[in-house]
């Protein structure tokens, strides 16, 4: 299902009024794309109506999409550059990657559920973006080194295989599960090294295939 286009401008310029901007969404052309791209063509046709609602959106086999505010927050801390070379982590039906596609020279969108990856195929046919289907954690070394690592989702640790794909000075942004919160997080490869700082207290969709090995114990 579509929603009519008068009515989905209209409530995509309701969420830039009421989530976006009064929280920091603040990058102007993070604000224009989400203002202009339709996010109901990215989920299950049943969820039209309640795309631009402020809250997680199942997607089926466990899985949620993020709420705009989310994603909006991800991408103002992602720094957005137009020559940007962007891997996308829980592509999910495609928003993301979509939006990105309009703010960065390459971008490989990763997801490792196939009806997922099939919807996101479909609704990324005309932007550019390579869909690729894998587990999320490993990431997609084919396509490596990237400017940019954008975790749609949050996850309990960040993976030595995500963070050996960032070129150096590369950034990744994720929601990162700490004692069972989401806060979303932004980090920067270094020759020194990888680290995350927190920026914000939000709910994010959580992403499979991310928890540490359970501990060993006598």
């Amino acid at each position: 299902m579509m929603l009519d286009p008068a009515r989905s401008a209209s409530m995509r310029q309701a969420m830039v009024a009421s989530q976006l901007r009064p929280n920091a969404v603040n990058d102007a052309a993070v604000v224009d794309a989400m203002a202009a791209l339709p996010r109901e063509r990215y989920l299950p046709g049943v969820l039209a109506t309640v795309a631009y609602t402020d809250a997680l959106l199942p997607l089926g086999e466990g899985r949620v999409a993020n709420a705009p505010i989310a994603t909006g927050r991800l991408l103002t801390e992602a720094r957005v550059k137009l020559s940007d070379r962007v891997l996308v982590v829980g592509a999910a039906g495609g928003y993301a990657a979509a939006l990105l596609a309009k703010l960065a020279a390459r971008v490989t969108a990763l997801e490792v559920s196939p009806a997922l990856a099939a919807l996101a195929r479909e609704t990324l046919a005309d932007t550019g973006v390579t869909v690729v289907e894998a587990p999320l954690a490993a990431g997609h070394a084919a396509g490596a080194p990237y400017d940019l690592i954008f975790v749609d989702g949050a996850v309990e640790q960040v993976p030595a295989a995500l963070i050996d794909q960032l070129e150096i000075e590369g950034r990744l942004v994720a929601g990162v599960i700490d004692r069972g919160v989401s806060r979303l997080s932004v980090g920067r490869r270094t020759a020194g090294g990888f680290g995350l700082a927190d920026f914000a207290d939000i709910e994010a969709a959580h992403l499979p295939g991310f928890a540490p090995p359970p501990a060993f114990s006598f």
